[in-house]
């Protein structure tokens, strides 16, 4: 995410930390002012203190996928709270239970890992944790536990609420996951999450809670993000990228000069091209990497010189897979294959044109909507 600072890195995985979260430190540091300095570290102490819980939160969903063989990009602390950033996402109902489930897991083993310690301390637990200060509070001890376990009780409660994307509406799709398919699944959680949103913007506007109003507007475009995902996937899952892919586009020998390729771009919108040694992919260069080349005067070396590899599918595979493939990797273009035979390139790009496309051929055709959409798509022959 960008306006994003790298504060460490951990099993493989960025922990980063938004520069908007200095005005929730701030916010900390206003709220205790009155009692002086030591107030005010005490006030930002508490708020760091409750980011390191949410980001042992966030750590528990990272694990559970790390687990199930998911790579995690990053985790990123916002003001409204963190976000662990998957490779992919998970279509497996038990994995979306597990990981959905680990996060707040982490926040109950806090609380029960505090709650012995108050009793030592000795004081009655208040489960208000407000960022405001208590009237009358000052900072102690005490005072910083009671704060802690109010705010992961609340985290939990919170996380907890049905409404997709929070954990407990992953939590809804993975147990509707267990007995009905997928998809269905993720429309009735993206659903209950548009109308908890709906419900929790009401209250926000009617009560005057600005953030109540903001935490609704993001579950709600968020569960409409899925829904329309989700439909996106099942369009896509009906197109193999055999049938999708350009195998009419320019390719190039190794041996050809980067200042060859002006001529193609001038003539093209071809983002990438294929560099084969007869019939055999060796890489692939894309339009970026040759006007770099031509910037530092590099047009005479060849085009191998500059090559990249890039993943590699069968044309069998799904346009949905396809797209998770290149997502995991973080590719643009992925090279297609018949057995060993090189049939072209696919795109990110291609594959949202082929969306697109797929949408508008199913809502024009009564039955068979995969298979009038692979012939649709279908490359001319040559």
């Amino acid at each position: 995410m960008s306006w994003s600072l790298r504060l460490a890195t951990i099993r493989g995985i960025n922990l980063k930390v938004h520069v908007t979260f200095a005005f929730i430190v701030f916010l900390a540091a206003a709220n205790w002012a009155s009692l002086g300095p030591a107030g005010m570290a005490f006030g930002v102490g508490l708020v760091l203190l409750l980011f390191a819980c949410v980001t042992l939160h966030e750590f528990g969903h990272a694990l559970a996928a790390q687990y199930y063989g998911i790579p995690v990009k990053e985790i990123v602390l916002l003001p409204i709270g963190g976000i662990a950033f998957l490779g992919r996402a998970t279509r497996n109902p038990v994995q979306e239970l597990v990981i959905a489930a680990a996060g707040p897991a982490v926040n109950v083993a806090i609380v029960a890992l505090l709650l012995p310690v108050l009793w030592l301390v000795g004081d009655p637990v208040d489960l208000t944790p407000a960022l405001l200060r208590p009237e009358g509070a000052t900072p102690s001890l005490a005072v910083a536990l009671h704060w802690l376990v109010g705010a992961n009780i609340s985290l939990v409660l919170f996380n907890m609420i049905p409404a997709f994307p929070l954990d407990g509406g992953r939590i809804l799709r993975g147990l509707l996951g267990l007995w009905t398919d997928w998809s269905r699944a993720t429309r009735i959680a993206s659903g209950a999450g548009q109308g908890i949103a709906m419900a929790m913007g009401t209250w926000g506007l009617l009560s005057g809670q600005i953030m109540l109003l903001v935490m609704a507007a993001l579950i709600f475009f968020s569960a409409s993000a899925a829904a329309a995902d989700e439909r996106g996937h099942a369009v896509l899952a009906t197109q193999r990228v055999g049938e999708a892919c350009n195998r009419h586009a320019i390719v190039l020998g190794e041996s050809e000069r980067i200042s060859t390729v002006i001529g193609y771009l001038l003539t093209s919108y071809q983002p990438d091209f294929a560099v084969v040694r007869g019939t055999a992919l060796l890489g692939i260069v894309r339009r970026s990497q040759v006007l770099e080349a031509l910037a530092l005067r590099s047009g005479d070396i060849p085009v191998s010189a500059i090559m990249i590899d890039c993943p590699r599918v069968d044309a069998t595979h799904s346009l949905a897979e396809v797209r998770q493939v290149l997502t995991e990797a973080a590719s643009p273009v992925a090279a297609v294959f018949d057995s060993r035979a090189f049939l072209g390139l696919v795109s990110l790009d291609d594959i949202d044109e082929a969306e697109t496309v797929l949408h508008f051929v199913n809502a024009g055709s009564p039955s068979k909507p995969g298979a009038q959409a692979r012939s649709s798509l279908r490359p001319a022959e040559a």
